[in-house]
This record gives C-alpha cells, sequence and structure tokens, in this order.
C-alpha cells in the first residue's frame, strides 16, 4: 500500500498515479508521465498541470523551459542507496527555482526523509512498512546539526550552513 505524505501528515485523496502497465490513472486521476512522455505532450499541448517522472538518469534542467506548467515532479528512489535524486531536488529548487511540489517515489525510507526535506521534497509516497508506522505515529528522526545549505531552511542557529548562504 502507498501513502502520501507532508509534514502536515498523510495526504487523502491524492490523484497523481504513476501508470504501469497494470494501473492506469481513471476518473478523477492524474498521471505522472516519464519525462520524454512529458517532454511530447507539453511540445503538443498549451495546458498546464502536468505531473512528470524523473528517474534517476533523467537530466532534470530539460524542464527548465516547462516549469510553469508543472504541478508535480516525483522523484525516483528505485533503490535506497541510489540518491541522485536528492540532486535532482537541489536543482529543481536552488537553481531552477521550482515553487511546485516534489515528491519522493520508490524506496523511501523513514530515515531518509528528513534530509530529503532538506534538500527541497515536500511529499514522500511510502510504502515501507516502517516507515508508515513511524510517519503515522508521528516519530520523524532530526538533523540537530548539519553544515551544508538547503532548499528548506532551518530556523535554529545551530550548524554551519549559515556561513555559506550569506546571512551572517
Amino acid at each position: 500500500m502507498t501513502r502520501i505524505w507532508k509534514e502536515t501528515g498523510f495526504v487523502e485523496g491524492d490523484s497523481w498515479v504513476i501508470e504501469t502497465e497494470d494501473r492506469k490513472a481513471g476518473e478523477g486521476e492524474r498521471a505522472l508521465l516519464p519525462l520524454k512522455a512529458f517532454l511530447e505532450a507539453a511540445t503538443e499541448s498549451n495546458e498546464g498541470d502536468f505531473g512528470v517522472l524523473i528517474a534517476p538518469a533523467d537530466d532534470v534542467r530539460t524542464l527548465e523551459p516547462h516549469l510553469d506548467r508543472i504541478a508535480v515532479v516525483a522523484l525516483a528512489f528505485p533503490a535506497f542507496n541510489d540518491g541522485r535524486a536528492f540532486s535532482h531536488a537541489s536543482l529543481l529548487r536552488s537553481r531552477l527555482g521550482f515553487k511546485g511540489e516534489v515528491r519522493a517515489v520508490g524506496d523511501v525510507l523513514i530515515d531518509q526523509i528528513p534530509l530529503m526535506l532538506r534538500t527541497g521534497f515536500d511529499s514522500f509516497a511510502v510504502t515501507n512498512a516502517t516507515a508508515l508506522k513511524r510517519l503515522g505515529e508521528g516519530r520523524l528522526p532530526g538533523i540537530p546539526q548539519h553544515y551544508q545549505p538547503a532548499a528548506a531552511q532551518d530556523n535554529a542557529v545551530e550548524g554551519y550552513s549559515w556561513r555559506r548562504i550569506g546571512r551572517g
């Protein structure tokens, strides 16, 4: 079972679907299109509110001319040890200025969620039983100190990221 989680809790009635051969978007649902299909659809249509699925090897920078037409960018984690989506999220937020939803999909583990939040993710498609349980209990692990700047800024004065982002 997959559930969508945001910092405010679990989301009910999310309409975005990653289509497979067995699962297609139905009534009231919208497809998260793979990058190639998204680029084709964006070229053919002037409409907005797309959802796009970015695989680890995709170049997220190809989305730049279309960012104002994208509601959700889903970044795939095919395995817990494949962190390329962290870089994609950081690029989307800091360099490309994407303001829409950035969602982690795939192998999303509870220990990675705080780091994902820092790099710009704001929603998570969670299937891992431990992660679902801990999120349901409100038990998200924290990061007490950090050395690098983040897309989602901390209000804490601890750590050293303030040295790099020109606040001080």
